[in-house]
């Protein structure tokens, strides 16, 4: 089943947000992944979406594994299923990325496993497990990740077959830098930094698609998923596409490149799941945690709006704006994902009102060119919204988390950074996302209406007649269950 019209239901379209949001079947303002990272005025530091500072990593001598659960404040699926089958279900996560695996996982997962770039081995933290297991050692020391690290990335077709994208050598792509941005890729030469392996790079090719299915299979296998009457979950999110897009955009020959690769990664895989398990005991579905927004760059060129906010020259201006009306003061403790954070605690010694200080903050934000929109923690806290980007920022927010003051982009615009190719709004072009469904139960049909992606727990859990995560707000896809 082809569900064509999926999309996420909130602002901040970020991968932990997304990954959260995915397997709890709720919004970031109630699983509290408001972004990747956010800012704690008490401690004057930004917190990274998975940071847990009491365990420490499992797998590698590196500070990589650093990460757990702990941030996320409902259930997942997965808990779900170990709370309703006491426990005996495993429930297995694994990534390029740390926080997909983590988040995937929930707090109750056998395992979370993700790829550590300083030494090319899967990883974990000892929130899991105190060490790794004996088959994932093994797996390890395959050094599959050099042996990857080895090969030329050439085009899996001829070059003028790629009809969909933009010519191969063309001024919008960053790539790997130093001119290195066109077929082929010679990644021994790209990768080997004064004769060490830099293993980020693999992070950046498809094969660090191919070695995340390595590892799946490895999974299956070694775990004995799906062998018993008892069901299994894994979460295998295929990071590499994100990577490479932030390199070389949506329309690049790299992007579609990786794509076809990865379809017939994922056809493998099945093969591999279906001669394993059987075909009528699998249940599988595909989705994203994002889209992605074009170059700005390219857009205007094409007479289209879009362009680049500088938000540290916004917060800049905005911190001498209220120097001015309010006298000499750290008025704004940080800046994060398009949010503003203020000091509570100097307004309050100032008997100032908070609400009045927002609300500035709010009005001045508006003048910058590139923005659309401006709301206050109070107004979303407060007020009730139902449709438009206002919904989609409450949907964000969490009053624990979130900051004062939140803004919203004008399509096509991105925030500053070291890329040009970026995802954090709730236009169509980050929240339209693909959703597919396949094996145990599922009719073959196009399904052309809108579904919002927090519907997809509430399904697997009436298909398995489970009670669905603590702080779901997702319906079950009646279509895909019969009558």
């Amino acid at each position: 089943t082809f569900c064509r019209y999926a999309y996420l239901n909130y602002y901040y379209t970020q991968t932990g947000p997304g990954h959260a949001t995915i397997f709890t079947g709720s919004t970031p303002s109630v699983h509290g992944i408001v972004t990747n990272e956010w800012y704690i005025p008490l401690k004057k530091q930004k917190i990274y979406c998975v940071d847990d500072s009491k365990v420490i990593t499992v797998g590698s001598n590196s500070n990589k594994g650093k990460y757990s659960p702990v941030n996320l404040m409902t259930t997942t699926f997965g808990d779900q299923l170990k709370l309703h089958y006491s426990f005996q279900s495993k429930v297995i996560a694994i990534s390029l990325k740390d926080r997909a695996a983590i988040l995937s996982g929930g707090k109750s997962a056998d395992a979370a496993y993700w790829y550590d770039d300083e030494t090319g081995y899967f990883i974990t933290s000892s929130y899991y497990r105190k060490e790794l297991p004996t088959w994932l050692t093994e797996f390890n020391s395959k050094k599959l990740a050099s042996l990857y690290l080895n090969r030329l990335w050439t085009s899996l077709l001829p070059i003028n077959e790629y009809k969909e994208s933009l010519a191969d050598s063309n001024k919008y792509e960053k790539g790997f830098g130093n001119n290195q941005f066109v077929f082929p890729y010679d990644l021994k030469y790209i990768s080997r930094k004064n004769k060490e392996i830099d293993y980020s790079i693999l992070k950046y090719t498809p094969f660090g698609n191919t070695l995340l299915n390595d590892l799946a299979k490895a999974v299956i296998v070694n775990e004995n998923i799906g062998k018993d009457n008892i069901p299994d979950f894994l979460s295998i999110s295929f990071s590499a596409p994100d990577y490479i897009g932030h390199l070389w955009g949506p329309r690049s020959v790299e992007i579609q490149d990786t794509y076809l690769r990865l379809d017939k990664e994922i056809a493998h895989l099945i093969d591999f799941i279906e001669n394993e398990i059987g075909k009528e005991n699998v249940l599988i579905f595909l989705t994203s945690d994002h889209g992605v927004a074009d170059n700005p760059n390219y857009l205007t060129d094409n007479k289209i709006n879009g362009g680049v906010f500088k938000q540290y020259l916004a917060l800049s201006l905005l911190r001498t704006y209220l120097n001015a009306i309010y006298g000499e003061g750290d008025w704004v403790l940080g800046y994060a994902n398009l949010q503003f954070f203020l000091n509570r605690n100097l307004i309050e010694d100032a008997k100032l009102s908070l609400q009045e200080v927002q609300e500035k903050v709010a009005f001045f934000m508006l003048q910058f060119q590139g923005v659309a929109n401006a709301i206050t923690a109070y107004s979303l806290q407060y007020h009730n919204f139902t449709e438009g980007t206002l919904y989609y920022l409450q949907n964000s927010f969490n009053p624990k988390r979130s900051g004062d003051v939140l803004i919203a982009l004008e399509p096509g615009w991105i925030e500053e950074s070291s890329y040009m190719f970026d995802h954090n709004t709730c236009y169509t072009y980050d929240t339209h996302v693909p959703l597919l469904w396949y094996g145990w139960k599922i009719p073959r049909m196009n399904l052309n209406r809108k579904i919002n992606i927090v519907d997809i727990v509430p399904t697997l859990c009436s298909f398995l007649q489970i009670e669905v995560p603590m702080g779901a707000t997702g319906v079950p896809i009646q279509e895909l269950l019969g009558n």
